[in-house]
């Protein structure tokens, strides 16, 4: 399978900004946007953390649009275009592709839960027919304690038989080290891309012959995680994973998503920045203040953010 100008590296699920009457801020988005590729991250927009499964396709349809419009690079951009109707996916894939954004990455269909593999793999199947383009580059997304719909790994070697070269790749976020292990060792050889879905588990998935990862904190933390990925060969390369480990805790003691957007605004002096859509609830202000003095407590900074706000 040819590997050129195939994603590497570090990607972000880009947070969505919104406006207080919970429209997505456009504004904020390209600027978010412009920061993140200026720190060397790759956008998977439409991701878990961009609340995607709260907005419609036309939502995301035009901030894709605006992504493009405002010259943020297509090479850079993943979007997510996984949704519960394979209708909706094969829309939304299909706007992506005519843009030039060939590379998407794809929940399967979530609604219905203890389906099987075979429903899966028609799912995947319909969805490529229907876009039918030669072009289109499908990075499964294996997000099972959230969808509850996992993608296994014969799954996986089903649809690289079906489809070579459309099959691209995967975010593991099961958070399960077994499983991205095996899914390096029987498919990485076939060309088949691992990401990592933390940075929790970036040097090791280096190191197994991944290709980077698609991490929340990549919205807050770009730097020092693109930092690693540039450097994981270096001797220091396990001084640097345990601070990233550090930083993503601080995190993980908080309702993710929340924490994401309450920390931009924190460092943007912008409040807004934490409005989330419902059924999510944003950090009180007690929350953020724990937020803001435990991310102080790590040394973490966010470099230039100012600037973009």
């Amino acid at each position: 399978m040819n590997q050129t100008n195939r994603p590497r590296g570090v990607y972000s699920p880009v947070v969505t900004p919104f406006a207080r009457d919970l429209r997505p801020d456009a504004t904020r988005y390209v600027r978010h946007c412009r920061w993140l590729v200026d720190q060397g991250v790759g956008l998977a927009v439409f991701g878990t953390n961009s609340e995607a499964n709260s907005m419609s396709v036309d939502e995301k349809k035009r901030l894709l649009d605006t992504l493009v419009d405002a010259d943020i690079p297509r090479e850079r951009l993943m979007p997510g275009t996984g949704c519960s109707a394979i209708t909706d996916s094969i829309e939304l894939t299909r706007h992506a592709v005519s843009l030039g954004c060939n590379h998407v990455l794809m929940l399967p269909p979530f609604y219905y839960k203890n389906v099987s593999d075979e429903g899966v793999f028609r799912a995947y199947a319909q969805i490529i027919e229907q876009v039918g383009s030669d072009a289109l580059r499908i990075y499964l997304y294996h997000i099972p304690q959230v969808s509850q719909v996992p993608i296994t790994l014969p799954l996986i070697g089903r649809l690289l038989d079906a489809f070579p070269g459309i099959v691209a790749g995967i975010k593991d976020s099961s958070g399960n080290w077994d499983n991205t292990s095996a899914m390096l060792e029987r498919f990485q050889p076939r060309g088949f891309d691992v990401f990592a879905g933390s940075e929790n588990f970036l040097l090791a998935t280096l190191r197994g012959g991944g290709v980077g990862c698609i991490t929340a904190t990549g919205n807050v933390n770009p730097a020092q995680i693109v930092d690693l990925y540039r450097n994981w060969q270096a001797a220091d390369a396990d001084a640097r994973q345990k601070k990233l480990d550090a930083t993503r805790a601080v995190f993980a003691q908080f309702p993710m998503i929340s924490a994401l957007k309450a920390a931009i605004g924190l460092y943007t002096h912008d409040e807004d920045w934490g409005t989330v859509r419902p059924p999510l609830v944003g950090l009180n202000a007690t929350e953020r203040a724990a937020l803001g003095k435990a991310l102080e407590g790590v040394g973490f900074s966010m470099p230039g953010i100012e600037v973009a706000a």
